[in-house]
């Protein structure tokens, strides 16, 4: 519904363009190319805005597709291919940036006609690009999750659970759309895309060739100077994520799990083994006839549910462990003073493995008399041997651990002697990692467990710092903004 109401508000914007247009220049060549070309421009400019204010958040999104194109194309002829994901993995941000910029320039080409051939054929491979991304991300579904993408054979009927990407993120976390829904905006934007191509010398042109290179110009740098802004140097100046400054996480994580919990199945999809025939049955229908649909005949492709009275999300999978395995997070989102979160979703630094020799010692065993005619075994060293043993070895990134021995501890060591509960939480690191992290990095605090991805959505920092009290988010930095210390009330 937003997404229907969002079109509805870019094509009332492009027809009020389009009206001005035609009142100023008389002479235009079509009518419909030039509301085409100020709706798509429109399109791309809002697209590309609500991503520009999170560029992180479109790299998070990109690595996940690219992870995917490398397991699915691993296993195929065109396997070749494979090793270019992890290196676009390793520069995401900067593709990232590239695209939103791209696309709101391209837009802003759009609505002035500028270079019309240039303009038809770049909107084009944008359209396409898009169009692979939530095409993979759609037909997914049709894909059980042991089989590969190309194996079409193996291809079943639509389940929401099988997608490798759950959205294509065209609007960052501005709206989430329905993969079904993502792909066939694609698909109707090739529509434009093609007619563009075909008739770009229709294309209306708006102010002189110099002016409208001074704009684009202009539009360029702005945009990029934003994206670094928003990503490199601060937190989003406009925060989308269910983690924003002023939510009260502990009372919005216990309303989605309660949402959650009420969630009925209503109906059951079924695929026989030997037919391949598929049925969906009512909740009821299906667990008072289970005789007639037995496990050997029938396996249960996915169920049916209720929607929730409130949309999940990542906030109701909030979940921090202490390094013995005990989950902490009722502990963070419940205690009534200040409570701090040191974010890591990555500790940034190479791992690897060394060879020590350690010491060995080999026992021997010997049977002797005590009083009468008892005996007793006692044990003794008979040998003391050096052996090989494989550690794990970390070679920490430098300027990342100046982020912790000159802001992180500082303003840490403050508020911990005001009261403050410190949580340092890093993304699936491992025990013996975290502990040679802390060794490395220093500060009075202990470090916790938590899935990469959360960490990824609480904050686009790393490291970043949250300040929640009461469950309550109160104020979160980026580590480039991060204070030497803080009056606490």
């Amino acid at each position: 519904m937003k997404f229907i109401t969002l079109l509805l508000y870019i094509a009332l914007v492009a027809a009020v363009l389009t009206g001005i247009v035609g009142l100023i220049k008389k002479g235009h060549k079509s009518w419909l190319m030039t509301f085409l070309q100020n709706f798509t421009g429109v399109l791309f400019i809002v697209s590309g805005f609500v991503k520009a204010v999170d560029p992180m958040g479109t790299a998070f999104k990109m690595e996940q597709y690219f992870t995917e194109f490398q397991y699915t194309l691993a296993d195929t002829s065109f396997k070749f291919l494979a090793p270019i994901f992890p290196l676009l993995s390793s520069i995401s941000l900067l593709f990232s940036i590239f695209m939103i910029v791209l696309e709101i320039v391209v837009g802003v080409m759009l609505i002035l006609g500028h270079r019309s051939k240039l303009t038809s054929w770049i909107f084009l491979l944008l359209i396409l690009f898009f169009t692979v991304l939530t095409g993979f991300t759609f037909l997914t579904g049709y894909v059980p999750s042991d089989a590969n993408f190309f194996d079409f054979s193996k291809w079943g009927p639509y389940t929401l659970t099988n997608m490798r990407v759950t959205d294509c993120g065209c609007f960052g976390d501005f709206i989430k759309l329905v993969p079904k829904i993502s792909f066939f905006k694609d698909l109707g934007l090739l529509i434009p895309a093609f007619y563009f191509i075909f008739r770009h010398k229709d294309m209306n042109q708006l102010f002189s060739l110099k002016t409208r290179k001074i704009i684009v110009w202009v539009v360029t740098g702005l945009v990029l100077l934003f994206c670094v802004r928003n990503s490199m140097w601060d937190l989003p100046v406009i925060d989308f994520r269910p983690f924003k400054v002023g939510t009260d996480l502990y009372q919005k994580k216990t309303a989605e799990e309660a949402a959650m919990a009420s969630v009925k199945i209503t109906a059951w999809k079924l695929k026989n083994k030997k037919t391949g025939e598929s049925i969906e049955l009512p909740n009821a229908e299906y667990m008072g006839n289970l005789s007639k649909y037995p496990k050997e005949d029938w396996s249960v492709v996915d169920q049916v549910k209720s929607k929730p009275a409130i949309e999940s999300t990542k906030v109701s999978e909030f979940s921090v462990n202490s390094l013995d395995g005990f989950d902490v997070s009722e502990d963070i989102l419940t205690d009534t003073n200040d409570v701090f979160m040191i974010v890591a979703y990555k500790l940034k630094g190479e791992d690897g493995k060394e060879q020590i020799m350690v010491p060995d010692t080999l026992w021997k065993t010997d049977t002797i008399k005590t009083a009468g005619d008892s005996t007793k075994v006692v044990k003794s060293i008979g040998e003391i041997t050096s052996k090989k043993k494989v550690v794990e070895t970390y070679s920490w990134d430098k300027h990342y651990l100046e982020y912790y021995s000159e802001k992180v501890n500082p303003l840490m060591d403050n508020v911990m002697k005001q009261g403050a509960k410190v949580y340092a939480i890093a993304g699936g690191a491992g025990e013996e990692k975290l502990k040679a992290f802390k060794q490395a990095a220093g500060g009075g605090y202990e470090w916790y467990e938590a899935d990469d991805i959360l960490l990824k959505t609480i904050i686009r920092s790393n490291p970043g710092v949250v300040h929640l009290k009461g469950g309550k988010v109160l104020e979160m930095w980026h580590i480039c903004h991060l204070p030497k210390e803080l009056k606490l009330k």
